[in-house]
């Protein structure tokens, strides 16, 4: 092994490194002619390797039918909206882009997304996308497919300046978000209703705050009720919130700073309230919702079959308690009428629906120990399991009411895979497969209203994705809409070893799933360098069974380098393994994850002799980031280098709504904050560590990255550390970045995990 002086003289500082990755390849061991073989440049700079893929389609709901985007015939570099009939797959171009033509222009508009109205008469054009982190600001033009009236919405606000436009159930309105104010413009008179008065940089209406949307996936904040005469909304209260900054230092002769707020553990979080108020504009009537309403979340506000209540889900700040919620659209009063409480979390229930004119209604609980479904009634006296059995949900894609099925997601075998099912909404019988028993791996779908049809898409570990119209609930396949048959065959040419999904026995009784990745030319009898891919925190998992796309190919080629790849899904992460799997990690995450990976490590060490024990290394992005850093430090005898992205180095830099729902309150579980976050470890640094991290990093900010850095330093150990400039979170953003950034991580591994057997 390297001495430290050695390691520091050729490591200490990016720069002296480039200089090498610029005059020596890190693409692979062979002739870049030999087709069998992978390269950097075949992955990351050119589309050689890039997945075909079908639509996006959009299901029409008062026909049988889909529609796509599809190049115009007519104008070059123009869309059609084109309708199919799945039965005889005949087409019909329902807008040409020659409707789409603005007064006093010469070319369409460029469509990037569209809405239709509930009576699929009326059109929304979104264009002109502007992202500011997790919101898509743009234009909306409407159009009147009767007459192909065509106008802007939003009369003379400035361009890219709209939020979320939403018709209204009778088709007559949109409402929309401008400069956190709701608005409502008649579609026939171009009036425009402002329907909030006090948004401001602090007061959110119809919108929601970064931490909201990175943690509950909230963007659209206001509903229509049913009767097209109100609107309930959400309203954020930011002004307590601390202000954190970015710094662009590149983008002009001075630095800028970006702020923006952002709760972290501990601190104040967002106020936040409910309401309704009158289309026609009006009072706000807010509802009466108990509780501190900066220590509470209200989450999945909607109106409860009718147009005379909201239904709303009522999360405390440490989202163990979710109680559900009707508040009156005319009082302000409110009711709980059920909770659903856990001694770690529970999450937010993103998949009720009403049943029965409302008398009824779906829930999706863990009491039992397993994700099921409950139809529960509307007083919440009466529920009623309908998934029975030892395996999870993981989505519900479809209620077919008329015919009394429920649709969803599970694998109840096997976790590193997922079927869809479906089964009797009255309860009356056990779930049913419809994925085809012959095609193990990952099935997606997204089925039509009347549930006659589905787009299925289906891959596997080493097989890229196929999409296609299914008939349901036969599962027949009545057409290929994308066989990726062309990347299919490259895949298939490529010289590749043998890829296994097996079980690590990390004892008392705890099995964890893995994948294995091994060279062409693998050879028993000698040792090999193993890499590990790491994730490990409670939101995501690594060990799936379905196409993994640039990072998949990224492992190849290592393998075809002389590594062996593998990835364990340590207790904690988010499977289909039941309830106590997955909380197991509560107020421990860091902790258990890096113990689980270590274990599995040392036992897969002993259970095959030609891993060799002085290469060992680990990587892994954002949670798993952390989780690379976490094992480097805590277990410097095992890991020898590790590469470490965009990772939350200090739990408490993170935010407030996922730190907290798997953690605790700092002030409540202080050692639990101190010892899951690699940073109090990083004096115990014996091996090679290379760091990378966006400086624009809005979700995991670079703090983390200078915290890192001023511990390693107080401790003299010698690290490795890439900044790339005002790159986020999946540090991709700019001219050839992915590929410098494998690059460097791959010419990392040549030199400090030598590839190749011994």
């Amino acid at each position: 092994m390297q001495s430290k002086k050695e390691k520091f003289l050729q490591w200490a500082f990016i720069f002296l490194a480039l200089p090498v990755l610029a005059s020596s390849s890190s693409s692979g061991m062979a002739d870049r002619g030999d087709p069998s073989l992978l390269t950097l440049e075949r992955l990351f700079s050119s589309n050689e390797f890039a997945v075909e893929r079908f639509g996006p389609p959009k299901w029409m709901k008062s026909s049988t039918g889909y529609t796509v985007l599809q190049p115009s015939k007519e104008v070059g570099g123009a869309r059609d909206i084109v309708l199919y009939n799945p039965e005889n797959d005949q087409t019909r171009i329902l807008v040409p882009c020659s409707r789409l033509v603005p007064a006093g222009e010469t070319s369409p508009l460029k469509i990037d997304d569209y809405i239709w109205s509930p009576d699929e008469k009326k059109l929304l054009i979104f264009t002109s996308p502007k992202r500011v982190f997790h919101k898509n600001f743009g234009d909306y033009w409407f159009l009147n497919t009767k007459d192909w009236n065509l106008r802007k919405l939003g009369g003379n606000f400035e361009s890219s300046s709209l939020l979320n436009a939403t018709f209204s159930p009778d088709g007559g309105k949109v409402a929309f978000v401008h400069e956190n104010n709701i608005f409502v413009e008649d579609v026939d008179s171009d009036r425009i209703v402002q329907l909030t008065m006090d948004g401001s940089e602090n007061i959110l209406n119809g919108t929601f705050d970064y931490v909201y949307e990175e943690e509950f996936f909230t963007t659209h904040g206001f509903r229509w009720s049913p009767d097209s005469k109100s609107i309930a909304y959400w309203q954020l209260n930011t002004e307590n919130v601390p202000t954190f900054y970015l710094i662009n230092n590149t983008d002009s002769l001075y630095p800028s700073l970006i702020p923006f707020k952002f709760s972290k553990p501990g601190q104040p979080n967002s106020a936040c309230r409910i309401g309704a108020v009158s289309a026609n504009g009006g009072k706000t009537l807010w509802f009466d919702v108990p509780g501190d309403s900066s220590n509470n979340y209200i989450q999945e506000l909607n109106w409860a079959a009718n147009s005379e209540e909201v239904v709303f889900q009522h999360l405390n700040r440490l989202q163990n308690r979710n109680e559900l919620m009707l508040g009156n659209a005319r009082t302000g009063s409110v009711r709980a009428i059920m909770a659903d409480s856990d001694p770690a979390w529970v999450h937010v229930v993103t998949d009720l629906h009403w049943l029965s004119d409302g008398k009824y209604f779906t829930w999706v609980s863990e009491k039992d120990g397993w994700r099921h479904v409950y139809i529960v009634s509307r007083s919440g006296d009466e529920m009623k399991l309908i998934t029975p059995g030892e395996f999870d949900v993981e989505s519900i894609l479809r209620i077919d009411e008329k015919g009394g099925w429920l649709y969803f997601i599970a694998s109840p075998d096997n976790p590193t895979q997922r079927y869809l099912y479906r089964v009797p909404l009255d309860g009356s019988g056990n779930a049913q497969r419809l994925s085809p028993k012959e095609l193990p791996g990952t099935h997606s779908y997204q089925i039509s209203p009347d549930a006659k049809w589905a787009f299925h898409t289906y891959s596997n570990f080493e097989t890229p994705p196929v999409t296609g119209l299914t008939s349901l609930p036969g599962h027949n396949i009545v057409r290929t809409l994308s066989d990726n048959s062309k990347l299919l065959e490259k895949v298939k040419s490529l010289r590749r070893g043998k890829a296994e999904f097996f079980r690590v026995d990390i004892g008392e009784g705890v099995l964890l799933d893995a994948w294995s990745m091994t060279p062409p030319d693998f050879n028993p009898k000698k040792k090999y360098p193993l890499l590990f891919y790491i994730y490990g925190e409670p939101w995501g998992s690594t060990v799936t069974d379905n196409w993994g796309g640039s990072r998949y190919l990224w492992h190849l080629m290592l393998t075809q380098q002389g590594y062996i790849v593998m990835s364990i899904d340590n207790r904690g992460t988010r499977v289909p393994r039941g309830r106590a799997w997955r909380k197991i990690i509560y107020r421990q995450v860091g902790i258990l994850a890096s113990a689980d990976q270590a274990a599995a490590a040392r036992a897969i060490i002993k259970r095959w002799s030609y891993i060799d024990p002085e290469r060992i290394g680990i990587w892994g992005a954002s949670g798993g980031g952390a989780m690379t850093l976490n094992c480097l430090f805590r277990y410097p005898d095992l890991y020898r280098t590790g590469v470490a992205l965009a990772a939350p180095a200090n739990q408490l830099y993170y935010n407030s709504i996922y730190q907290e729902r798997y953690m605790g309150l700092p002030k409540d579980n202080p050692e639990g904050y101190e010892k899951g976050s690699p940073l109090n470890f990083a004096h115990q640094l014996e091996g090679n560590l290379l760091y990378i991290h966006g400086t624009g990093d809005d979700n995991v900010h670079y703090q983390n990255a200078e915290a890192l850095v001023n511990e390693l330093i107080k401790h003299n150990k010698t690290f490795t550390i890439m900044a790339y400039p005002n790159r986020s979170h999946g540090i991709s953003e700019g001219a050839n970045t992915n590929r410098h950034k494998y690059e460097l991580i791959t010419h990392y591994l040549k030199v400090n995990l030598p590839p190749g057997p011994r």
